[in-house]
């Protein structure tokens, strides 16, 4: 028999105001209520999307290699959130649940190559902190985000793979999905990260004025942030550029032991835009490492190692002029089964994590 790896979810410590299916107990009960109603009419929608973003990824990330590696250690992937003791939670991998793949609250998955059960998930924020910070997460150090789709699937993927080259675990956000993602990916905000992230931000603040209820979908991780500033309606706001943006602000900003970070494509911008709000204490102790897009090494004291294909359109187009360290022949492909690919893991190696 062998043993499932669970991205299951964790509970304890869960703030009152998210937990017990998803009610916020800070809004008013008309306004639950009105949440309550709209939330199975739009989820759908989001998982849709969630779903080809999904794809997406096993294009553009290494879930081959990711999903080959878990059956070598005897491993089976299941993404439900079912009980140790359910049978069904030993699927094999052919029967892979997308019902978490498609989730579109968003998650922090705590990858480790080496120990069980490999993938640790966390739905709330000041749950990963409370681990992050605790003796449990007395090894992790570094932190990944992906772009393209940004889905639990890729987002595992990408960080197995750094996880694999420093020989210790990596953390990777997976950001909430909500209606104003939607709006930039419909306008193929996905050929612009800074046309994106504008787009992303606007809808967000706009539907937290004109519609909270709605606003709250696929923010759950945003809101169990502790110390979040939300609007006065109660709805989550970005104030870094994205959902992206503020949940690594928010790892690195109270995460001390994080000294690493991890990005690919559209997820090197939410790099940017969360070190260049963090205090320059904390930022001067940081180690950047990017593939697929180059940002502006505008802060001092930090080292830089970013990577870029000389046949990746998009990561040129998004890198607006900037170079990387080392040009190579590749695309915006990490996935090692494709020729021509960005091989994440070892230019990691090559790079010696960069602290």
């Amino acid at each position: 028999m062998t043993d499932t790896t669970r991205i299951a979810p964790t509970t304890a410590g869960t703030p009152p105001a998210v937990a017990a299916g998803d009610r916020l107990a800070t809004m008013p009960s008309g306004d639950l209520a009105l949440y309550e109603l709209q939330k199975p009419l739009i989820e759908p929608l989001l998982r849709l999307f969630r779903f080809t973003n999904t794809a997406l990824d096993m294009l553009f990330y290494d879930v081959g290699a990711f999903t080959t590696a878990m059956l070598a250690r005897g491993a089976a992937v299941e993404t439900s959130a079912r009980s140790n003791s359910d049978p069904a939670s030993r699927l094999p991998l052919e029967h892979l649940d997308l019902s978490a793949v498609t989730n579109p609250e968003g998650s922090i998955l705590v990858i480790d190559a080496n120990t069980p059960p490999y993938v640790t998930r966390f739905d709330s924020m000041a749950d990963f902190l409370a681990y992050a910070n605790g003796p449990d997460g007395a090894g992790l150090r570094t932190v990944s985000i992906t772009g393209v789709g940004s889905s639990a699937l890729g987002s595992a993927a990408f960080a197995w793979n750094a996880a694999a080259a420093l020989d210790e675990p990596v953390a990777a956000i997976v950001p909430g999905y909500g209606l104003a993602d939607v709006v930039p990916q419909a306008l193929g905000g996905w050929f612009g990260f800074g046309l994106h992230d504008w787009l992303q931000s606007t809808s967000q603040e706009f539907l937290a004025q004109a519609a909270p209820s709605l606003a709250q979908i696929g923010k759950r991780l945003a809101r169990t942030t502790p110390g979040r500033e939300m609007a006065p309606s109660g709805a989550p706001v970005f104030r870094y550029g994205s959902a992206a943006s503020d949940d690594l602000h928010a790892v690195l900003e109270q995460a001390p032991r994080i000294t690493r970070v991890v990005g690919h494509s559209k997820g090197a911008l939410a790099i940017a835009n969360a070190l260049r709000s963090l205090p320059g204490e904390r930022t001067e102790r940081l180690a950047v490492l990017t593939f697929g897009c180059v940002i502006d090494e505008e802060l001092p004291r930090r080292d830089y190692a970013q990577y870029l294909g000389v046949v990746d359109p998009l990561g040129i187009l998004n890198s607006w002029g900037h170079q990387p360290e080392r040009p190579l022949f590749s695309h915006h492909s990490t996935n090692t089964l494709i020729p021509l690919n960005m091989p994440v893991a070892e230019l990691i190696e090559e790079a010696g994590g960069r602290g």
